[in-house]
């Protein structure tokens, strides 16, 4: 019996553990389309290409197993570049397909014919082309390999359409098995001694968990370590959500005197880039341990006194083992009570705001009151700037993946493809999007593609007339009469999302946004509450990253 190109692709990519492809409908991939019939795996249309990857990528973040774009030629693939680019910067295994005009016609300007490879190749861990029906499995396997190797990241497959439509013996086209574990490798027991010599010799250490810490799972040894060592323990990225919050060596709101005071840094799965300002935020007589799967990242920026190259869960397992076994006693108590008192503190300024009256409505006011409507299973993805970082402050993330945002790309427009997966993958949690204005225009017609899947995805915009965090730092540097490009209309959101068939409210004052969320739970429709908040005050320091 022979199959075409398509439905050897759709056998590959069930073995490969895929439950659904993100797409937007093209010539070139339909083969594809017919396969994934064949095989039981949902097609998910989308209203643009960048969100078909942005939503492959979120399935990556929340399933842990490949996520999968498909997209026609030319400018389906070049749609689609960001959200490969974003997935690249957040080291997602996103393994996105492209189509391509017949190989017969290489050369010869078909429709929509271009390099995809060349384009694509900086932005991947492996960019290539199927050119032979009866390996197209074997090829999209290499491609999962690369994807799944070191820290993980974004692979592109082009596929011409003649060797998608040609058939091949089912004896010829063999599915491999896709064992895409990663060997759990740790470190030397000398290492492991001269992590516990380094923090034995700390007064004041603080560990910081990356986003490497969510693709290795090393959620339970980090907080049995943490836990051991009564250790401070902070946040970001990816690595939100691997402490309780409620836990006594979580916190957020101390970072600034933590990093000025600490004499040691454990860096597990991060990286000193702009999120920690490439190592200045660190005295100068820090200690630092760095750990992560890929020795390229170790001590990019910062010199490390301790690299540990492996898989971040099996190493804290070491550490915390030896630990045990040898130091027993020690910890940090002293050090984590003096932090709470400045964690404390600074959490009650914004608690302060949290009653706010003011109109238009304080950004923390709001915050609030969206932490009050989640429960610990809900997942919130924020998309958008000032908004952004005020919720990441103000609402607390119970588990692993309850908080989703871009990554470093600071991409906008992730919003509403990253709750499409979200929504997919757990039909029975509350997904909810924090948009700022400006990101809402970039995805927001993926409502569309909500409502025709019948995804009762949840939505607050926090409306100020502006991309904000662009703004505050333009008039800072240059005036208020020279701030150009960041203004926006007070635009109804809400109303954009009922024409699309979900449901809509519009606040204004503070003692609206309760009932307004109330109702929106209760909708059971894609649902969008438009908030109109303040404006920040100018701030030059937002710009000092750019």
């Amino acid at each position: 019996m022979s199959i075409h190109g398509g439905q050897i692709v759709a056998k590959a990519l069930k073995r490969a553990g895929v439950e659904v492809i993100f797409t937007l409908s093209g010539g070139h991939i339909m083969p594809i389309y017919d396969g994934c019939l064949d095989e039981g795996i949902r097609i998910i249309d989308v209203r643009h290409e960048q969100a078909a990857v942005h939503a492959a990528d979120a399935w990556a973040r929340l399933t842990g197993k490949p996520g999968v774009a498909v997209l026609t030629a030319g400018p389906g693939v070049t749609d689609g570049v960001t959200g490969v680019a974003n997935a690249f910067r957040a080291n997602s295994p996103v393994l996105v397909i492209g189509g391509q005009g017949p190989f017969a016609q290489v050369g010869r300007g078909s429709l929509q014919e271009m390099d995809h490879v060349s384009l694509m190749r900086p932005i991947t861990k492996w960019s290539g082309a199927g050119l032979q029906t009866e390996r197209l499995a074997e090829t999209i396997e290499t491609a999962m390999r690369y994807m799944f190797a070191g820290r993980y990241g974004p692979a592109f497959l082009e596929i011409p359409l003649d060797i998608l439509m040609n058939y091949a013996g089912e004896s010829e086209a063999i599915i491999p098995p896709f064992d895409l574990r990663r060997p759990p490798c740790g470190t030397s027991s000398a290492a492991t001694r001269q992590a516990m010599t380094l923090l034995a010799g700390a007064a004041r250490p603080i560990l910081m968990a990356g986003g490497q810490v969510k693709w290795c799972n090393a959620y339970t040894p980090l907080q049995r370590l943490a836990e051991r060592l009564h250790l401070p323990v902070f946040t970001n990225g990816m690595g939100r959500g691997a402490m309780p919050p409620d836990s006594p060596q979580f916190f957020s709101q101390a970072r600034r005197t933590a990093f000025d005071r600490t004499d040691l840094l454990i860096l597990a799965g991060g990286e000193f880039d702009f999120r920690l300002n490439f190592g200045a935020d660190l005295p100068a007589t820090a200690r630092v341990i760095q750990i992560d799967p890929d020795p390229t990242i170790i001590g990019l920026n910062r010199s490390v006194d301790l690299g540990l190259v492996g898989d971040i869960a099996v190493i804290l397992e070491q550490l915390d083992q030896a630990l045990a076994a040898e130091q027993p006693h020690l910890r940090f108590s002293a050090w984590r009570d003096s932090l709470r008192v400045e964690e404390e503190n600074r959490m009650a300024k914004l608690l302060a705001r949290a009653t706010s009256q003011d109109i238009p409505i304080d950004p923390v006011r709001l915050c609030y009151e969206i932490a009050a409507l989640i429960d610990r299973d809900t997942i919130v993805i924020g998309d958008g700037g000032d908004i952004v970082s005020t919720a990441a402050k103000v609402i607390p993330v119970h588990q692993p993946g309850a908080w989703m945002d871009p990554g470093p790309l600071g991409c906008l427009g992730v919003g509403m493809p990253f709750a499409l997966a979200a929504q997919l993958a757990f039909p029975e949690r509350k997904i909810l999007v924090i948009f700022g204005d400006g990101a809402f225009g970039l995805n927001g017609f993926e409502f569309d593609t909500a409502v025709r899947f019948k995804l009762p995805i949840m939505s607050v915009v926090g409306n100020d007339a502006a991309w904000g965090q662009m703004r505050r730092p333009q008039i800072a540097l240059y005036g208020k009469d020279r701030a150009v490009a960041t203004s926006l209309a007070p635009t109804r959101y809400d109303k954009v999302v009922e024409a699309l068939g979900g449901w809509g409210a519009c606040v204004d004052q503070p003692d609206q946004i309760a009932p307004a969320l109330a109702a929106m739970t209760r909708a059971g429709l894609p649902a969008c509450v438009n908030v109109m908040i303040a404006q920040l005050p100018p701030d030059v320091s937002q710009g000092k990253y750019f």
